[in-house]
């Protein structure tokens, strides 16, 4: 176990490459959390958050559910960068990265679940723009180590697709399935891609996280302790430390495993330091 706050949702672990520390969120208790060296700390929005991409040292770029924002660590304070379905109230930001080229993926979905509401949307330079439309659960948004590719699910499809990318960053050509996971029992949720191109995914409901092939075969997996495991990010020394939200949403009785943020001190292999955001 990395840290013992119990998230309802937790989500969007983000380790920044300049001040090695690691953020992330619960979605449904509207924080952002982290951990220094003088302990636990969380910043309280008056909305649903995510997700996020570092600016620079002293600031990230935080998803909300009405608006991508400008957050200054030391302070707390946050200003708007841009609207993100501010007239979709029904709506709620989830998962979301930065790409190789300074843009930023962020995913929609609705806050009840159950229909293809949500989208995926790509900020780059000022610009929000609409990627991919009819989104029930957007999760796996990953950059390969090429930079001229992304993944990404819809997460009751059951399938991750691959997506080509210009040289600005923009999605080139159609999206082909890397990873099917029907008849698998597993869901993919968050994900990143590691120094050897393979992707890593969370799998709600399953407790693990999953590495595949760039070739899309399963390779192994890591069992954590949280039953709805949410996403992965690497950090630490050499970015080799593994660690993974969970939640406790739709659990009916959840111990005291469960929403826990966990760590795996050593997965085998680096992952690749998370990409800067221009904004």
């Amino acid at each position: 176990m990395y840290d013992d706050r119990a998230c309802e949702l937790g989500e969007g672990p983000l380790w920044h490459p300049l001040r090695n520390q690691l953020f992330w969120f619960d979605i449904i208790g509207s924080r952002l959390l982290t951990r220094t060296s003088e302990g636990p700390r969380e910043w309280q929005f008056d909305e649903h958050v995510s997700a996020a991409g570092w600016i620079d040292d002293g600031r990230l770029l935080v998803a909300t559910e009405t608006a991508l924002r400008r957050f200054d660590i030391a302070t707390g304070d946050h200003e708007p960068v841009c609207a993100l379905e501010a007239d979709l109230p029904e709506n709620r930001s989830n998962d979301g990265r930065a790409d190789p080229m300074g843009g930023f993926w962020i995913g929609t979905m609705a806050k009840a679940g159950g229909g293809p509401k949500g989208a995926i949307y790509r900020y780059y330079r000022g610009v929000l723009e609409k990627l991919y439309g009819g989104i029930t659960t957007s999760n796996a948004i990953c950059f390969g180590t090429d930079g001229r590719t992304a993944y990404y699910t819809d997460t009751p499809t059951l399938k991750v697709m691959r997506q080509p990318l210009d040289a600005e960053g923009w999605p080139e050509g159609v999206p082909e399935v890397f990873l099917d996971l029907a008849g698998t029992g597993h869901k993919a949720d968050g994900a990143v891609i590691d120094s050897e191109d393979h992707l890593w995914t969370a799998q709600w409901g399953s407790g693990r996280v999953a590495r595949y092939t760039p070739a899309g075969a399963f390779d192994r997996a890591i069992e954590v302790p949280g039953l709805h495991s949410s996403c992965p990010a690497f950090g630490g020394a050499e970015l080799r430390t593994l660690y993974c939200t969970s939640a406790r949403q739709s659990i009916e009785a959840p111990d005291a495993a469960q929403g826990l943020t966990y760590v795996i001190a050593d997965a085998g292999v680096s992952g690749q330091a998370e990409h800067q955001v221009l904004a």
